[in-house]
């Protein structure tokens, strides 16, 4: 039933539950469900496909890219969970602005024939959907035009660079922009029925640009990418970090089918203008689960459900994430109430 109700809602056809799709690491419960550890490297891949199963998902989460696709830039050290340090050991090959503003990303990384990265993404999507055949699994493209930037040259030579000089790293922003359009013209033949676009355009207060800034040198692009995409009549879900409710009607016009937001991102707006007309994930705050009593869970889950009951295409999720410091009992009753809440007969 999970993959019909997915696509019921991709598909504005008001599922008799509201379905569900999650971004979950915590270890705890995805033990509990599946017996399995994401984080023993011989059963990781196991895990996270049969936490898709277990938790009932109507949509993974998912996205692709082409082979051996780099990212160039050290972007630090962080404790992922106890005990556990991610340590990035690339050094950043720009030393300065000019180092960002002469680089050419198509020359630096290179374009594979078509034929070649429709071969690849048909393989990728089709063996993911075959993993998990209860879900509706999408394709997807994580880098897009900003997340290129921040993988590529880090935050600080980001900023600086693009504030420094607008029509030369408009350039830079151009090469980005065709290394991601060949990658959506080929995902556009890959037989997904879905698709989801992830950009982290903005931070958690908002825009990280002037609004015009973005006007002018990404959300065109982005109506040029996803052209491919709606042409071939596949749904098109725009998915950030942070909030970027002031873009919404902006990514709207730009062609999107559908929002993927954080609890920063303003549910009611997107509502009230989208409910009936888009496609709307995600809302539900880690941040209650993580330090919330059993009844505030529960409060955020009916907070969201409230919202969103009467939108056809609304999926619950955890939309920043659900990691390992969530007590895994906090986890269980957020089970629990999206299955109360989300019933609608």
């Amino acid at each position: 039933m999970s993959y019909e109700r997915g696509w019921q809602a991709l598909n504005l056809q008001m599922p008799d539950q509201i379905p569900h799709t999650e971004y979950c690491s915590n270890p705890a419960w995805v033990k509990r469900l599946t017996g399995l550890d994401i984080y023993d490297p011989a059963e990781a891949a196991e895990a996270a496909i049969a936490l898709v199963r277990e938790w009932d998902y109507d949509l993974r989460w998912f996205n692709m890219a082409p082979p051996d696709q780099p990212r160039l830039t050290h972007m630090g050290t962080a404790v992922w969970r106890d005990g556990y340090e991610v340590t990035d050991n690339r050094v950043c090959p720009f030393e300065s602005v000019e180092d960002v503003l002469s680089f050419d990303p198509v020359e630096a990384i290179g374009i594979m024939p078509h034929e070649e990265l429709v071969a690849h993404f048909s393989r990728t999507w089709a063996a993911a959907q075959q993993q998990t055949p209860t879900a509706v699994v999408p394709g997807g493209y994580y880098n897009t035009i900003f997340s290129w930037c921040i993988l590529t040259f880090g935050w600080d030579l980001f900023l600086t660079a693009a504030a420094l000089d607008e029509e030369r790293f408009d350039r830079v922003l151009e090469g980005f922009f065709e290394l991601t359009q060949a990658a959506l013209r080929a995902q556009a033949e890959c037989g997904c029925k879905v698709f989801i676009c992830h950009d982290d355009i903005v931070w958690t207060s908002g825009a990280v640009f002037r609004p015009e800034w973005y006007r002018e040198h990404v959300f065109p692009r982005y109506r040029r990418l996803w052209q491919p995409i709606k042409d071939a009549g596949i749904k098109l879900l725009f998915c950030s970090d942070g909030d970027y409710t002031e873009f919404i009607d902006d990514l709207a016009v730009c062609g999107a089918d559908g929002f993927i937001f954080e609890p920063m991102t303003d549910l009611g707006y997107v509502v009230e203008r989208y409910g009936q007309s888009k496609v709307i994930i995600g809302n539900v705050d880690c941040r209650v689960l993580t330090f919330g009593a059993a009844e505030e869970i529960r409060a955020e889950v009916q907070r969201c459900a409230t919202l969103g009951r009467d939108c056809p295409g609304y999926f619950f999720a955890v939309g920043n994430h659900i990691p390992y410091n969530v007590p895994v009992e906090s986890v269980a009753i957020y089970a629990d109430a999206i299955r109360e809440f989300g019933r609608r007969t």
